[in-house]
């Protein structure tokens, strides 16, 4: 929506946003969130849910931080075992299945394969490890360890099954199934975990069931102190800066948590977040080789990595190495050859160069403070720190969190939440669909049915491809589409309405919110500079952009491709060149 006029804290009339606007309307709540990364979006969604008057504060774009740099993986995570994490485990498998029953348009079963060069090896330091947390070079996880992992991990899954149980393969049977893999191997071990295609859009669902149910959000409004009066807050965009007054605070800024609390004047140190990097190839060999599996394995260092297939394209991740939060994460050359020699490593007759690249992204995880601990021995699992802001009311500090539990860690923190306030729980999360979920039909007949039911004003391809995109809330998109509706000229998969209705009703600001989080096209390397530009006219027809705005917008975009995720977009109007594909380059 074009920005209306509203009153600041200072009482001077600027031009903000509807979501601003609203805030500086009613500057008070009885949570304020700030972080809205996928924990701190699940927690506002819950305490929406039970009647809150809450609010979402973000200083960049949603689920831009560390959220958008996962694994597009929802899993129990097999290797917590090793650390003893059993808890983490559990409550991760069965968040897992119940994010295919909820979320069944994002959230989708995969099949995993793990493949194995020995027999016995890590079988004596794996319980070392565990008992004694001796951090030494691990070995290699052979199969009669990797067996007994996996047979616990599938003891977690009793409360349903919402995937089947593991299956072990020797050499032979392993190779029949997925040829391209190194001959060398014992064994495979074959189980499921699940994928999440679209994480971004995902977060997106669970934040607009939070603002259905009554919570105010706003994005790009970043927490710059606090005071007897409340927490302070400065829109990035109108520079328009207000007070809002909460009874509570709930800190869920990821990596960044120190330095919120910091801007709080509530110094701590609990954050020590590491760097995770992947990169996207454009590779239809190595695809081919996945069979549509993810390829999960372990590397000599001991790192645990992945082939995935998605979206036509396969990812590869991921590092785990200190960085600072205040310091960009970008994925590095060192990075690239990291990934390049474990690909042939599992798929050896398999070549890869830098021009597959299409698409990196690096991301810092919110993992506690660990001193001289490694990287791999940081506890996954999180924890609620209470504290005081500096006007005495209750302060709520998120350490940790990850993709797979984020339902439950916002259950978990909401219910601290509404001990805090005196609020009580009126329904719980654990049974309800999320976004597009709701209704998603669940085999081929329902899908058919439901295409043709929404299939009168638009073919039944488009519809199948909607409802793919967007879950049963695709019959919102539908909805909004006029007879003049045309797929992009750069961009044939998308339309002109649907960009107009994901500019207007989504929360969008900038251009990179479009491409990066609204759809798929940075990811896909779908990305050139004849669609940024197509991209900028209809994005900025909704929001109101001038000429030299939408220009700067589209200037901006190519330079955090290229020193963000190494996309080069070759294309010069000027020069009268085509269209080219923007791949990654040295």
């Amino acid at each position: 929506m074009a920005p209306t006029t509203a009153a600041d804290a200072t009482g001077a009339r600027r031009d903000v946003r509807p979501d601003v606007a609203r805030l500086i309307e009613r500057p008070s709540a009885r949570v304020l969130v700030v972080g809205g990364g996928i924990n701190g979006i699940a927690t506002f969604r819950d305490l929406a849910l039970q009647g809150v008057d809450v609010v979402l504060v973000e200083r960049s774009d949603y689920v831009s931080g560390a959220s958008a740099a996962s694994s597009h993986m929802i899993h129990g995570g097999i290797r917590y075992l090793e650390n003893g994490e059993f808890r983490l485990v559990a409550e991760a498998v069965r968040e897992r299945n119940r994010l295919v029953r909820l979320a069944p348009h994002y959230v989708k079963p995969l099949q995993t394969t793990v493949p194995i060069f020995s027999v016995f090896s890590g079988l004596l330091a794996a319980p070392l490890r565990f008992l004694t947390h001796e951090q030494r070079r691990p070995k290699e996880r052979g199969a009669l360890l990797i067996k007994i992992g996996l047979s616990i991990y599938d003891s977690f899954s009793r409360d349903g099954g919402a995937v089947p149980r593991h299956r072990f393969l020797g050499r032979a049977r392993s190779l029949a199934e997925l040829p391209a893999l190194n001959p060398r191997i014992e064994y495979t071990a074959n189980y499921y975990d699940a994928s999440m295609h679209d994480p971004e859009r995902l977060a997106l669902d669970v934040l607009a069931d939070g603002r259905a149910a009554g919570g105010r959000s706003a994005n790009y409004v970043e927490a710059i102190g606090a005071d007897a009066r409340g927490v302070r807050v400065r829109d990035r965009v109108s520079g328009a800066e207000l007070t809002i007054a909460a009874d509570l605070v709930v800190n869920a800024s990821g990596p960044w948590t120190d330095l919120t609390n910091d801007a709080f004047g509530v110094p701590t140190r609990f954050m020590g977040g590491t760097k995770g990097s992947h990169i996207v190839l454009d590779h239809p060999e190595l695809l081919e080789a996945t069979k549509g599996r993810e390829i999960f394995f372990e590397n000599d260092d001991g790192r645990i990595v992945l082939i995935y297939p998605i979206k036509g394209r396969v990812m590869i991740g991921t590092t785990d190495i200190d960085a600072d939060p205040r310091e960009p994460a970008v994925c590095t050359e060192d990075e690239v050859d990291y990934f390049f020699d474990l690909v042939g490593h599992v798929f050896p007759g398999i070549r890869l160069d830098r021009s597959q690249i299409v698409y990196r992204f690096s991301g810092i995880r919110p993992l506690p403070r660990h001193d001289d601990t490694q990287p791999g021995f940081v506890s996954r699992d999180y924890r609620i720190v209470p504290g005081t802001m500096p006007d005495g009311r209750p302060l709520l500090s998120l350490v940790g969190g990850k993709w797979t539990t984020f339902r439950a860690l916002g259950e978990h923190l909401a219910n601290e939440a509404l001990e805090r306030i005196g609020a009580p729980r009126r329904t719980s999360t654990e049974d309800r669909p999320i976004g597009g979920g709701a209704g998603f039909p669940r085999d081929d007949a329902a899908r058919e049915a439901w295409i043709v039911a929404h299939a009168r004003s638009v073919d039944r391809a488009r519809v199948s491809m909607l409802l793919d995109r967007y879950g049963t809330t695709a019959a919102d998109v539908i909805a909004a589409l006029c007879a003049q509706d045309a797929p992009l000229a750069s961009a044939p998969d998308y339309s002109t309405d649907e960009i107009r209705r994901l500019a207007a009703e989504e929360g969008v600001v900038h251009l990179a919110d479009v491409v990066f989080r609204r759809t798929s096209l940075a990811f896909t390397g779908s990305l050139s500079l004849p669609l940024l530009e197509e991209l900028a006219e209809l994005v900025g027809d909704v929001l109101g952009w001038e000429a030299d705005e939408r220009e700067a917008e589209v200037a901006s975009l190519v330079a955090e491709l290229a020193t963000r995720h190494g996309v080069l977009l070759r294309e010069r109007r000027a020069a009268g060149a085509s269209a080219a594909t923007g791949h990654a380059e040295d």
